[in-house]
């Protein structure tokens, strides 16, 4: 049994964690085993998330008392955790979305970006995204490959000319 004080604190840490977050992602991880749990944390911790495990009511308040009065996790199945983000929207999505995979017992269930409520369908969909990085990285490509395409043209036209160049130069020492 969890004391009045130890409720405080959960509040006080979860409101907190509620107020910075980028994004949250709402899960139901009935029929985890610890091991996967530990392994996920672990994944998670690796890329700067929080995870959190606490109760539906506690949860319900800290949501009311940041302002997100339009989520309520007392309707939603299973045991809740909470999966923060506070500089990258869609890492915990894509986490929890790749363990899901792996590892059935593990639901998604709703989430939030930027104080929006977002559906299960929403946060799945916000998972198989592209990385910023792939992102960024896709469009560094669009914007070389015209000029690419102009350097290889130029660089033809150049190799052209030396090699027309080298066939005429033997010839002028043969009629001299």
């Amino acid at each position: 049994m969890i004391t009045k004080e130890q409720k405080k604190a959960i509040i006080k840490d979860l409101t907190d964690k509620l107020k910075k977050q980028k994004s949250v992602v709402f899960a139901d991880y009935t029929g985890l085993t610890v091991n996967q749990v530990q392994k996920l944390r672990q994944q998670l911790r690796a890329d700067g998330l929080d995870y959190q495990v606490a109760k539906k009511t506690l949860i319900d308040l800290c949501l009311k008392e940041v302002g997100l009065k339009d989520l309520s996790v007392k309707d939603l199945q299973g045991q809740i955790s909470l999966t923060f983000s506070y500089q990258d929207e869609v890492a915990p999505a894509k986490i929890l979305y790749n363990f899901s995979k792996e590892n059935e017992s593990l639901k998604i269930l709703t989430g939030l970006v930027n104080n929006q409520v977002l559906s299960q369908e929403e946060i799945i969909n916000l998972a198989q995204l592209p990385s910023r990085a792939e992102l960024l990285a896709k469009l560094v490509g669009s914007i070389s490959a015209p000029m690419s395409g102009l350097l290889n043209a130029l660089e033809g036209n150049i190799k052209s000319l030396i090699y027309l160049l080298k066939n005429i130069k033997p010839e002028t020492k043969a009629n001299a």
